[in-house]
């Protein structure tokens, strides 16, 4: 099956580097494009990240904040969120964010630009999250700073028709789960960590292949 896996665009496509290799090796034809170059340019962002999703007769798995990117993958077969969030067209990542992060974000923000995701949270909050303090100062080199533009522009007014299915990986999306269980999405859940594509590749694997079951 072809899987086009989108990492947030907070982050980088280092979020995949075990689980992508996994997913070809157990035969599926995978893309994961690197979408941090695309917010260096300067806005539209969206735009820009639709003209890089080749999505066509694909699986979309989005992870965290790609959640949104997800109606920008029109010829998709349909997605599986990754402990995501939900669409939210016509409204911006901020107009959809807890209004407390909100406000965290702008006082972090200095001429235009956030620190790289790591520098959001508490030191150690990312080692904590993948139990190492080497691998998450080899992810947390992989991040970049962040245009807040990004955060601030609308998303397009699109929505997803395909069919779709949820993972949740962590607490902090519980609401996103329970939302995708109203829609009547196939919904799986593991007790992992956000980041459990780095540190248990092989239980995201399994996961996704019973939901790709369902499609």
């Amino acid at each position: 099956m072809k899987l086009v896996l989108l990492h947030s665009p907070l982050v980088s496509a280092a979020t995949w580097e075990r689980l992508a290799p996994l997913l070809r090796a157990r035969g599926h034809a995978v893309e994961a494009p690197d979408l941090q170059p695309l917010l260096m340019g300067g806005a539209p962002y969206y735009s820009c990240i639709a003209e890089t999703i080749r999505s066509e007769d694909a699986i979309v798995v989005a992870h965290s904040g790609a959640g949104a990117l997800v109606p920008l993958a029109e010829a998709a077969r349909g997605a599986i969120f990754l402990d995501a969030i939900l669409p939210h067209p016509g409204r911006s990542w901020f107009e959809n964010a807890p209004p407390a992060l909100a406000a965290h974000l702008i006082g972090l923000a200095k001429e235009g630009m956030l620190p790289p995701w790591h520098r959001w949270w508490s030191q150690d909050a990312v080692a904590r999250m993948l139990g190492d303090v080497d691998a998450a100062t080899r992810f947390a080199a992989m991040l970049k700073p962040l245009p807040l533009g990004y955060l601030t522009e609308k998303a397009p007014e699109r929505t997803f028709a395909a069919p779709a299915a949820y993972l949740q990986l962590s607490a902090g999306y519980d609401g996103e789960a329970a939302d995708a269980a109203r829609r009547g999405w196939p919904v799986s859940r593991l007790a992992l960590n956000h980041l459990a594509m780095l540190t248990h590749p092989e239980l995201i694997a399994d996961a996704l292949e019973g939901l790709l079951a369902k499609f």
